[in-house]
């Protein structure tokens, strides 16, 4: 199981939408999964999303995934500030 964490305006695809509490989705791994594809399955269009994190490191929605990762998603209108200072991983 992926766990996807939402922030922001993405919260709206999660069941607890308030931002005093978590807003995740957990999203069953399917063999071959990327980021692209666990978030086509969720119903979140790229061109909503600035930045995304999977355990932690900012990576690219071609980037596969596995089970038992952590996934956080942040919005187009909440860009993460200093991000020369993460690594992009493919």
């Amino acid at each position: 199981m992926l766990e996807v964490h939402l922030y922001g305006k993405l919260r709206r695809f999660a069941s607890q939408r308030e931002a005093s509490g978590d807003s995740i989705v957990h999203v069953p791994v399917r063999p071959g999964d990327t980021i692209q594809a666990v978030l086509d399955r969720i119903g979140i269009r790229l061109a909503e999303t600035s930045n995304i994190f999977l355990n932690g490191e900012l990576s690219s929605p071609a980037r596969p995934v596995n089970d038992g990762d952590r996934l956080s998603v942040f919005p187009d209108v909440q860009a993460v500030l200093y991000k020369w200072y993460f690594e992009r991983k493919e």
